[in-house]
């Protein structure tokens, strides 16, 4: 099979560009014509080897290409394209992603033998999620299948927009923080012990500081090796304690009580599960159902937790709102919120508005972050520096005061 680059266009004119793979040209060009598009050009496109493996390492399926695929999913199934026809162009589409087309054409030829699409993408819960296999699933059975992909759409666009505003802001502190640890690391194990041997050669007494400046340099010279295993070791311990509810729950309780950074988990959490929650009940599906699944896929263990106890209350028939307020984990302006809407019999729009007001509240906290965390840098920068020039510096000064 050989790999082709192609441009078409669609039934209203728009530029598609994308790779295919098949024996020639020609078979490209049926391709193109059998999924509704018109082909303008087609010419071989070939991948070296290193392309290859890369696509084997990172190909897997983001939320970028989750987000997208709903996106225009939903587009078609609005203009009455239907379903089949819309997964057929959409696989095209995505042959130059392998996993995700992959995907697509098992869910397409489930579809065509008369399965529904929630029932063709179960299989892949863990790409999709499982709020988003239920939400189509809900949209099928009750006839709704296009408004709930364009809230889907609208709910992941959210998502994904904020994740970018997170990891955007993030990147700054992350490049000088490795840089910092890189510059120590070489200091330490190359340049230190060159001078530790200059002044062992003057015979005298090494202040204290330097003394100590030459331990860890000693220690990290014959250690270095142990380093990077450390790394290695956090995640072994970490897959292997994951197994255990009592160690998540530890470990996501020390996490949330990190100074700023578990303020800023937190909000990011609540505004994940509520958006969720909200986008579940609008497809309709049922407020104990929607919170058993957000339980489940809450990133924290602690929220997690609090929500399979909601749903236990909530089933007993306890209310939402006194339900909400057992759990400390969830601020004030939650409880309060959650029992308006309760009241009002509009719960899933409050969920969504609790999404934005936490998700205003994130981004507030990862720029009061950065803004922290700067500084915080060029202090310890500072300190460092500072350290190492006295270490250095003071048996110089100690034997010219000798003479």
């Amino acid at each position: 099979m050989k790999r082709f680059f192609y441009k078409a266009k669609d039934w209203h004119g728009k530029m598609i560009k994308g790779n295919l793979e098949a024996v020639d040209e020609k078979a490209v060009v049926e391709m193109i014509k059998d999924s509704g598009l018109v082909p303008l050009l087609v010419k071989e496109s070939k991948r070296s080897v290193f392309d290859e493996f890369l696509t084997k390492i990172f190909g897997k399926v983001g939320l970028k290409q989750i987000t997208s695929f709903t996106r225009q999913l939903s587009t078609m199934m609005t203009a009455g394209l239907p379903l089949t026809d819309a997964l057929s162009l959409l696989k095209v589409q995505m042959r130059g992603e392998k996993m995700f087309f992959d995907v697509l054409d098992d869910c397409l030829e489930k579809v065509r033998a008369g399965q529904s699409l929630g029932f063709s993408m179960e299989k892949y819960s863990k790409i999709f999620g499982e709020a988003y296999v239920a939400s189509i699933k809900a949209g099928e059975k009750g006839g709704v299948l296009d408004e709930v992909l364009l809230k889907l759409a609208k709910s992941l666009e959210n998502e994904y927009e904020f994740r970018g505003k997170v990891k955007g802001a993030m990147v700054y502190p992350v490049i000088v923080i490795i840089g910092m640890i890189i510059v120590v690391f070489i200091m330490m194990i190359f340049v230190i012990p060159k001078l530790m041997d200059l002044y062992a050669d003057f015979g005298s007494e090494m202040p204290f500081i330097t003394r100590a400046l030459m331990f860890v340099s000693s220690v990290m010279v014959r250690l270095w090796f142990l380093f990077p295993l450390i790394p290695l070791l956090f995640y072994i311990v970490n897959k292997f304690g994951n197994k255990f509810e009592k160690f998540r729950l530890k470990k996501d309780g020390m996490l949330l009580k990190l100074p700023i950074l578990g303020e800023l988990m937190a909000k990011t959490i609540i505004a994940n599960t509520c958006r969720t929650l909200s986008m579940l009940l609008t497809a309709g599906i049922s407020l104990i159902s929607g919170l058993k699944i957000v339980s489940s896929v809450a990133s924290n263990e602690l929220f997690g937790q609090a929500y399979r106890k909601i749903a236990n209350r909530v089933e007993k028939g306890f209310s939402v709102a006194d339900s909400f307020a057992d759990h400390e984990i969830f601020p004030m302006i939650v409880n309060q919120m959650v029992t308006t809407g309760e009241a009002t019999g509009k719960l899933d729009e409050v969920l969504m508005r609790i999404s934005d007001y936490f998700s205003t509240e994130a981004e507030q906290s990862v720029k009061s972050l950065t803004s922290a965390i700067e500084p915080l840098i060029m202090i310890m920068l500072g300190i460092g520096v500072a350290f190492l020039v006295v270490a250095v510096i003071m048996p110089i000064y100690d034997l010219t005061s000798q003479f």
